[in-house]
């Protein structure tokens, strides 16, 4: 599923932190696509994908791991059976739960891939006179500068766009498969009613949470030139001096890749249980 969500996605989220970081260099997804290619080619648009496929496998093995385990302690709380189906709420706020666990795993390598994503912009803006070019390069100097309790640079911002933004995320693609099954056994959907739920959750993920997902690719990726603000600090800075709207910088670029990439997410997550749960069954 991880795997799935990177190969399809990735494009779309560097011209993501591209924009968030750099607003003023680019004056939309076409011109930031152009720009892309212009400076390195195809291969510019999955600049930082090695993290980003670590990130995601990482994430969301533990992310749909936890969410069984969180599933089971929503039932414990609520007071019913193991076995008894959740309501859409109460899936959306296990998932909710398990996204603390993943965002431990996920902020190391998040922070790599938006150094990775935006060095030509840190470059170009004489924030930084060299910057790496490579995965080691990178983890190299942040362990350096800043000791290994470097890579978590930003969790605080990853945590608040995590928790509420995966109640959002299983919420939206609970509910859509209940629109979908109208009765029916959630398990029984096809692939088509599968994708737009899963692009239906994630673009709930994402239209709650981008203003912090914005501050979070700041100050991950400017922190490379020096001390940061905290997450205040970098929202108030924001506003302050770019205005809100400024916390939306790359928003249409996020939401493609949010709808397809979780589509392909979820599509690739439920065949595979199934196909590994056949397997168990048939030992």
């Amino acid at each position: 599923g991880g795997t799935a969500c990177v190969v399809i996605g990735q494009p779309f989220d560097t011209a993501k932190v591209k924009m968030q970081t750099f607003p003023k260099m680019y004056k939309g997804i076409v011109d930031c696509f152009v720009k892309i290619y212009k400076q390195a080619g195809f291969r510019g648009f999955y600049r930082g994908s090695s993290p980003a496929l670590v990130a995601n496998i990482a994430e969301n093995s533990i992310l749909f791991m936890s969410y069984g385990f969180c599933q089971q302690l929503v039932r414990r709380i609520v007071g019913v059976d193991r076995k008894t189906k959740l309501s859409d709420l109460q899936n959306a706020a296990a998932g909710s739960f398990a996204s603390g666990f993943s965002t431990l795993v996920l902020c190391p390598t998040e922070l790599v891939k938006c150094r990775l994503q935006a060095m030509h912009e840190m470059q170009l803006s004489g924030k930084i006179i060299q910057g790496h070019n490579t995965v080691w390069s990178v983890v190299k100097d942040v362990v350096q500068k800043d000791g290994p309790l470097g890579l978590y640079r930003g969790l605080s911002s990853n945590l608040l766009r995590e928790v509420p933004g995966y109640f959002f995320f299983f919420g939206g693609y609970e509910l859509s498969r209940t629109f979908f099954a109208a009765g029916r056994p959630k398990d029984e959907l096809g692939p088509i009613p599968l994708l737009l739920s899963g692009g239906f959750g994630g673009s709930c993920l994402w239209i709650a949470v981008y203003p912090v997902d914005c501050v979070k690719s700041r100050i991950q990726v400017l922190s490379m030139a020096g001390k940061q603000a905290g997450f205040m600090g970098t929202f108030v800075t924001i506003v302050r001096t770019e205005g809100v709207l400024a916390l939306y910088s790359g928003l249409t670029p996020t939401m493609i890749r949010a709808f397809v990439a979780n589509a392909a997410l979820f599509l690739a997550y439920e065949y595979s249980r199934k196909l590994m749960m056949k397997q168990i069954a048939s030992v």
